[in-house]
């Protein structure tokens, strides 16, 4: 049982990273219409094609509720599929999966997927938006009474991102040992990539491992570049039907596999740290495609942290658990090496829009399986491995990708 392989992502579309003091303030159903206008254009589709929609509802900016019709109706577009997703950096392969599994299903014929970027507060008066910057401080946790984060974490200093993927990282060397050096190859490489892709947030800046032991310690071990740096943008694809995508401009880029898994909100409540969700989201996806880590052509695995993208490559089967380091040592993860990896830069390099970030993994798989990656397109690119992260390792989801024959 699975997916079939009977949906296609047909089109995409992505804003440049860009730093928010610099981005336009466009209001969020404002975003969803001009990227679903980019994406249709993509793909050779009219909006009247759509009749599917997964967005992300957590953040918002113009309701917390009814969102989906909220947008539909922005749209112009009956909608015979309508979701909200709510996984963090998982959401982009989460609502991928989603859509293509009701486009086999039979309930719609192409959905709009389409995450946009953080809102940046336009007055003292815009309280949404506030609240929103005002809990991002905390990394997306709740600060509100009752949480259990609110309860037990904040009080005791562990507040932010930083402090739970240092402490998970902090794990991983006390039960494996760590090599910075090997860590910042990570960096160092996709930032390479990111010298070839001219919408990176860092293009034409690269870095030495020298360099990335060089900057400021923020969590131990965790240091400023390994460090994902918060931008604006969003991004949108669309999962349509077989045969809508063999009229579309583009090769169509089949989901075949994906796996999903949420274990804890917080590491703090982990029964083991490093045996993280990517693990049975990963294995399951690959079962479902019928294949093996070996066998992909390139992995866009989602990289908030560096310690993030190593606990994926082994969770993933990639290496085995504890052998994350050796991996990082032996292999080249540059477009040009012998594991392509985050070939537009990762978001280490490329930028993360928020939740949209994920979306470029899912982006820039899909225009390498469609031979559209410019200066940094892979010789075999055929078969593509995605993951998505949200909250600290707390849910995480895997896709499969396959190029239409």
């Amino acid at each position: 049982m699975g997916l079939q392989g009977k949906a296609a992502v047909v089109g995409t579309a992505q804003y440049k990273p860009e730093k928010y003091a610099t981005a336009p303030r466009m209001f969020h159903l404002e975003q969803v219409a001009d990227l679903a206008g980019q994406a249709l254009d993509d793909a050779g589709l009219a909006l009247q094609d759509l009749d599917g929609l997964v967005v992300t509802g957590a953040y918002f900016h113009e309701a917390s509720q009814f969102v989906p019709a909220m947008v539909g109706e922005y749209l112009g577009v009956p909608l015979n599929f309508a979701e909200t997703i709510d996984l963090g950096g998982a959401s982009s392969v989460g609502a991928v999966w989603r859509a293509a599994a009701a486009v086999e299903l039979g309930l719609c014929n192409a959905v709009l997927c389409v995450i946009p970027g953080r809102m940046v507060p336009t007055s003292a008066s815009d309280n949404h938006a506030l609240e929103v910057m005002k809990a991002s401080r905390y990394g997306g946790h709740s600060t509100r009474w009752g949480a259990p984060e609110a309860e037990m974490d904040l009080p005791y200093g562990h507040t932010a991102q930083n402090t739970g993927y240092a402490m998970i990282a902090q794990r991983y060397a006390a039960m494996h040992g760590y090599d910075a050096a090997a860590m910042a190859r990570i960096c160092v490489a996709q930032r390479f990539n990111a010298c070839h892709n001219p919408e990176a947030m860092f293009y034409g800046q690269p870095i030495t491992v020298d360099d990335v032991l060089a900057s400021r310690m923020v969590a131990e071990p965790l240091r400023m570049l390994e460090i994902v740096m918060p931008v604006a943008g969003g991004a949108a694809v669309i999962v349509a039907r077989e045969d809508i995508a063999r009229r579309c401009k583009h090769r169509g880029v089949h989901v075949v596999g994906c796996g999903e898994h949420v274990q804890t909100k917080s590491p703090t409540y982990a029964a083991d740290m490093l045996a993280t969700p990517i693990g049975p989201a990963s294995r399951k996806a690959f079962a479902m495609a019928g294949c093996k880590p070996a066998d992909v052509h390139m992995a866009q695995v989602y990289d908030c942290y560096t310690i993030t993208v190593l606990l994926s490559l082994e969770g993933a089967g990639f290496c085995a658990p504890g052998e994350g380091m050796r991996f990082l040592r032996e292999h080249d993860f540059t477009f040009k090496g012998d594991f392509p990896m985050n070939t537009h830069g990762g978001q280490l390099s490329f930028g993360q829009s928020g939740a949209a970030g994920g979306m470029s993994q899912v982006i820039e798989a899909v225009q390498q399986i469609q031979g559209r990656a410019g200066d940094r397109q892979l010789k075999h690119h055929d078969l593509a491995y995605v993951s998505g992260t949200g909250g600290v390792m707390s849910e995480q989801g895997a896709l499969i990708l396959r190029g239409a024959e």
